[in-house]
């Protein structure tokens, strides 16, 4: 797909994204005079946030099975009405039960866009081109979440409108984006029957709410270690046991647990955990510090909150296009948790009073840090896995930041009450005695207080608690980013792929084989020679076996990986079907659909063990047998053919695939000197692909010429160098059979040399530089100890030379043919 193809389908995606993300943002300024105005207090305003992250984390395994089997497109327009129903039903609340029961409807359609967005580009966009739309999620994502607690802010501090709007005004913004989904948004339904586990989804979902209401009531309705807790504790465990044996038996798991026999994901999957924690339990309760501890209004605890969204919103642009740019992301994982720990530990020194340039300071670095893990940690999963587990994968990674945000806000939810509730018992005393029954009572009960109606002096105490009490929380959340830094240390950086998922699902669908399944290379496309052969199947480190039965272990992908795949031999099986498995049957046929005889066909897993061999019939025909269902590589090559490498997905009935080999290519050529027509020996000739690619090198003989073979049919190009000589370029066309012949001839190259002197000899060190006649810098030289200087390969013309060491001096010289020879340049001190 083209940059506007693509940007055309993502234009609704960003827009629901949009939506969701404002929807959300724009109440979080606004919780505390919600919750006080419905009569809850902190437990309330913790449930109310983390009702919405306990239905995002349910959901987003389901939403991403989901997309595996059914049409994206349709899951993102549902779970986009999932969510503005949530909202709508959110606005008429009138008691804090019916507003965290609507922010668990919004945390269903909520769980399904953050999936689904990730899918979607992952399935369109290939991982090394990824960076480069992830950084348009995260300007939407940055956009949104500066303007919502602005917006949400300015809504609650007008009198005429309210709180209520603020779970209005996505509504709009829903409307529109759904139209815009139906009319740019097109991508391939896959046909096949779904089974969705649905009690995994129950199991999964009833451990996590178990192990949420522990953490919400312990230290409160009861003790930390008391027969609740271990009776919830042990219910939550014994949830996820039953979970993990339903997941083993299930046809179509929620969560495929092989999925976790890769390395990546699985550290993946745990440093998203510590970074959900350390996410939203460090801005949730940003609203209230501002508000709550300095006094602010809704509308300026939004401005306040500038600059940790102003720094996610750089890093994740400009990192995107890094890696985009570079295919390299690990050292952005690093960097990310490095400067998330340290802006967490230094947001942990806060207190009420602290100068707010300080705390900018702080929630910058913070903002850096998550921008820089948060979408790079799901891009290295998505680059580990072949599309049919697209979906599942990018959940799985969603799944456990949802799980840790969920976790971390509850637990720190009830750790910053009894924190405040210390520090304000610990500094009661500093208040006078007229005071402290007001301060009591405006503390107790558990409800959030209205600063406003409080005398100076309690308002100062409680202040004074808030800050503190909030401060812990980020200086308790800094060692678990410090783990999650951690654990990205031990994840193997694998080059990112250059085909989307949903290119690779177009080729396979003209080979036959189902829209999920992997294809690196279209059915029937000849690979250029036996390296590009192995480039063009899987690479085993960028998608290790997890298809065929018996897969191979990370390390062996990765031993796999380091041969090109004719290079992979174990003892070959008797020619012809190896009887058991399933069928794989088929033609390998040359140029104009004729036959090739003695063909060799070698079918071989994704981790590069051999599996059958087969030798083409007179007719091409050839038999190998798969040992199960799942993707495999068929490798085919023949005397005077190119080999061919293709992917091939093998289901329960057997297989018809035709092999086309193309013919060998080559090039030849003389190297002659323009004008004299003589050969030119000993020139270096470079052939490089369209992408700029080597494909073959070597030095023309004594009459000037060179020859290549089995060279890529297409487009190419040849460069040549000689001393003496100007390089020269030339785009050729290979063609796909015989030899193409060239003839290349080469300008001869006029040069200038010469001696920088002193007045007491040749100038070591000496600075010269050739500027030609239009000012640009031709080239630099320095000195040896005898002062000589020399350029070379130039063209005819005016060149002005300057050599600097004592004060500065330029001559002008013009080169004809031959060049010139001896031009010295003499330097002195000023008066000498």
């Amino acid at each position: 797909m083209t940059h506007r193809q693509i940007m055309e389908a993502l234009s609704g995606l960003l827009l629901g994204m949009f939506a969701a993300i404002l929807s959300s943002t724009i109440v979080t300024n606004a919780l505390p005079e919600i919750v006080s105005d419905l009569g809850g207090g902190q437990s309330a305003y913790t449930w109310v946030v983390t009702a919405s992250l306990l239905a995002m984390t349910a959901s987003t395994p389901l939403w991403g099975k989901l997309a595996d089997l059914v049409s994206k497109k349709a899951l993102v327009q549902i779970a986009l009405v999932v969510f503005v129903i949530g909202s709508v039903v959110a606005g008429m609340a009138h008691n804090p039960g019916t507003l965290i029961t609507a922010r668990v409807i919004q945390g269903l359609g909520a769980g399904g866009l953050s999936a689904l967005a990730q899918i979607i580009m992952a399935a369109m966009i290939s991982p090394r081109e990824r960076g480069r739309y992830s950084g348009y999620l995260g300007a939407t994502f940055a956009v949104a979440t500066v303007g919502g607690p602005l917006l949400g802010g300015v809504i609650t501090d007008t009198s005429w409108l309210g709180w209520r709007w603020c779970l209005y005004v996505g509504v709009p913004f829903a409307v529109i984006a759904l139209v815009v989904l139906q009319k740019t948004l097109d991508l391939p339904v896959v046909k096949r029957k779904v089974k969705v586990d649905w009690a995994g989804a129950f199991f999964v979902t009833a451990a996590v709410c178990l192990l949420l209401v522990w953490v919400t009531f312990a230290d409160d309705k009861y003790d930390w270690m008391s027969w609740q807790t271990g009776a919830m504790v042990g219910g939550s465990v014994v949830l996820a046991l039953v979970f993990v044996l339903v997941e083993t038996r299930a046809a179509e798991p929620i969560i495929p647990l092989r999925l976790f026999r890769n390395r990546t994901i699985t550290l993946a999957s745990l440093a998203s955990l510590f970074v959900g924690i350390a996410m939203f339990a460090g801005t949730v309760y940003f609203s209230q510090y501002f508000q709550l501890a300095r006094g602010q209004s809704p509308t300026m605890s939004g401005v306040m909150t500038i600059p940790m969204i102003g720094g996610l919103f750089v890093s994740s642009t400009v990192s995107g296009l890094v890696i985009t740019k570079t295919g390299r992301w690990k050292s952005w994982l690093l960097v990310g948790g490095v400067l998330l720990t340290a802006g967490l530990g230094l947001m942990g020194t806060m207190r009420y009073d602290t100068p707010y340039w300080r705390i900018a300071l702080f929630m910058a670095l913070m903002g850096l840090g998550v921008g820089m893990m948060m979408q790079n940690l799901v891009l290295c999963t998505q680059n580990q896995v072949a599309p049919s587990d697209l979906g599942a994968a990018s959940s799985v990674v969603t799944f456990f930041r949802s799980l840790g945000g969920a976790v971390g806000v509850s637990v720190l939810g009830s750790v910053m009450s009894s924190r405040i509730s210390h520090y304000a018992a610990d500094t009661i005393d500093t208040l006078g005695p007229k005071d402290r029954a007001a301060a009591a009572q405006a503390s107790g009960g558990g409800a959030i207080p209205d600063m406003d109606l409080l005398p100076p002096a309690i308002r100062t105490w409680l202040e004074s608690a808030y800050g503190h009490g909030i401060a812990d929380i980020f200086l308790y959340v800094a060692p678990i980013a410090l783990l999650g830094f951690l654990v990205t240390l031990f994840i193997k950086e694998v080059p990112l792929r250059t085909a989307g998922a949903l290119a690779q699902a177009t080729e396979a669908q003209a080979t036959g084989a189902p829209a999920e399944a992997p294809a690196e290379a279209p059915a029937g496309t000849p690979a250029a020679t036996p390296a590009a052969a192995a480039a063009t199947a899987p690479a085993a480190e960028e998608a290790p076996d997890r298809f065929s039965p018996g897969a191979d272990t990370e390390a062996a992908d990765r031993e796999t990986a380091t041969r090109p795949l004719s290079a992979v031999a174990t003892p070959a099986r008797p020619e012809g079907s190896a009887g058991g498995g399933i069928p794989v049957r088929g033609f390998v046929r040359g140029a104009e659909s004729a036959p090739v005889p003695q063909a060799a066909v070698t079918l071989i897993s994704l981790a590069g063990r051999q599996l059958g061999r087969s030798v083409a019939q007179a007719d091409g025909s050839y038999a190998v047998d798969a040992p199960g269902t799942g993707a495999y590589v068929l490798i085919a090559s023949a005397d005077g053919h190119q080999p061919q490498a293709s992917t091939i997905v093998v289901n329960d009935e057997p297989v018809s695939y035709d092999i086309l080999l193309g013919g060998t290519s080559g090039l030849t050529g003389l190297v002659r000197a323009a004008g004299s027509g003589l050969p030119v020996p000993d020139a270096m000739v470079i052939v490089t692909d369209v992408r700029g690619d080597l494909l073959a090198t070597g030095n023309t003989g004594e009459q000037g010429e060179f020859s290549f073979t089995e060279l890529v049919p297409g487009a190419v190009t040849v460069a040549v160098n000689a001393l003496g000589y100007r390089p020269r370029a030339l785009p050729v066309e290979v063609g796909g059979g015989g030899v193409t012949r060239l003839e290349v001839e080469l300008e001869t190259g006029a040069r200038v040399q010469g001696v920088v002197r002193a007045p007491h000899g040749p100038l070591a060190d000496a600075r010269v530089t050739l500027v030609d006649a239009a000012g640009n810098v031709v080239g630099t030289a320095t000195t040896g100890a005898d002062g000589a200087y020399a350029f070379a390969d130039l063209d005819g013309g005016e060149y002005t030379v300057i050599a600097t060491g004592y004060p500065p001096v330029a001559t002008t010289v013009t080169l004809a043919a031959g060049g010139a020879d001896g031009h010295d340049i003499e330097l002195a001190h000023p008066g000498e």
